[in-house]
């Protein structure tokens, strides 16, 4: 009995001195203060515009909505912010926490913390086919669905060039996403060249900036139900996917069927991003930045920094949108800004988290 007393004490001091610091920062309480967050973040948002309102006024609109009754506000109130502002806000919601669940499912996938949600061609597919939409004369659901179509035919084809030229090769599935990114914007270039320089090139190229300012309920009502499901399969999958972050081997010693479940998380994400992106264009850096601010702050167990990473993303968005639409008199495209809020904030973590990636 003291024997395995003993033995057991052993194996308690070596997990603690072999488990980095970061494992053990998770506490309980912190998602739902990130919960809070992202809910305090979205009253605000809804604030702000031309039209001041304050939180007692968005919080009985919205639960007058929610009961079916007409505000004491009128009309006009109404209309500003279940038409105008609670749409893109929940856009934001939805964008920002798509792609962090995405992005940190691919970092994790993939074994290498420079993946994010375009490494396999999502992003130049979904803006060939917006791109092609609008030199089309297509618009509102179409051009959504082009998009949305793009960027599920970009990631089918990397993952088809991958099979053929080796099964279960995550370098081949890695460099046929870049291949596939490649071809399909130098055919959006192709598409820009062609267009008519007056309407349909600014209308494309304002598109692959991104933005959010153009979102409306059905838009949300087509995208959210691919990206919710994604997001919902990524979570279901959270504890196979921690095991396969060990190495193909140690899943295959646990049971688990690799290559089905490589398919499968790639297609959900694939859903999630292309979704995301076919409401709010070309949106950089949020997939690859939110995951690593995730680890920071709870640790590097993908059960944990999955959902921490859907929140933080969520709020995220929400905060660089509001810069987007008040910092300036004209609005800022979404995709510049997270680009450039995004670079020195990952040189930030760069710093502070390169000894658990040396």
């Amino acid at each position: 009995m003291t024997a395995n007393r003993i033995n057991t004490a052993e194996r308690r001091q070596a997990h603690a001195e072999l488990t980095p610091p970061t494992y053990r920062r998770h506490r309980p309480g912190s998602m739902m203060a990130m919960v809070l967050g992202v809910g305090g973040i979205a009253i605000f948002s809804m604030r702000l515009g031309h039209y001041p309102l304050s939180s007692a006024a968005i919080l009985d609109v919205l639960w007058s909505s929610l009961i079916g009754q007409d505000s004491a506000l009128g009309s006009a109130v109404d209309n500003v912010v279940l038409a105008v502002r609670l749409p893109r806000v929940l856009a934001a919601i939805l964008v920002g926490a798509g792609l962090s669940s995405a992005g940190a499912a691919f970092q994790t996938l993939f074994r290498n913390p420079l993946a994010s949600p375009a490494i396999l061609g999502v992003s130049a597919g979904a803006g060939f086919g917006a791109a092609l939409a609008m030199l089309l004369s297509a618009g509102g659901v179409m051009l959504q669905g082009a998009a949305f179509a793009g960027g599920i035919v970009a990631v089918s084809s990397a993952v088809f060039i991958a099979s053929r030229l080796g099964r279960g090769s995550v370098l081949l599935l890695v460099l046929s996403g870049l291949v596939v990114s490649a071809l399909f914007q130098a055919l959006t270039s192709a598409l820009k060249f062609i267009a008519d320089p007056l309407n349909v090139l600014p209308a494309i190229v304002f598109w692959l900036l991104g933005g959010l300012g153009q979102v409306s309920l059905s838009d949300l009502i087509y995208a959210s139900p691919f990206a919710l499901g994604g997001i919902a399969v990524l979570f279901l999958l959270r504890w196979p996917t921690q095991v396969l972050e060990a190495g193909d081997d140690e899943a295959k010693t646990m049971g688990i069927s690799v290559r089905p479940l490589r398919l499968v998380l790639i297609a959900a994400a694939t859903l999630t991003t292309a979704a995301a992106i076919s409401i709010a264009g070309t949106v950089g850096w949020v997939g690859l930045l939110v995951p690593h601010l995730a680890r920071l702050l709870v640790g590097q167990t993908y059960s944990v920094v999955l959902p921490a990473s859907a929140l933080l993303g969520a709020g995220y968005l929400l905060i660089v949108d509001d810069i987007c639409r008040s910092a300036f008199a004209t609005e800022l495209p979404l995709g510049i800004a997270t680009a450039v809020l995004g670079a020195p904030m990952f040189v930030v973590v760069l710093m502070r988290a390169r000894r658990q990636w040396s």
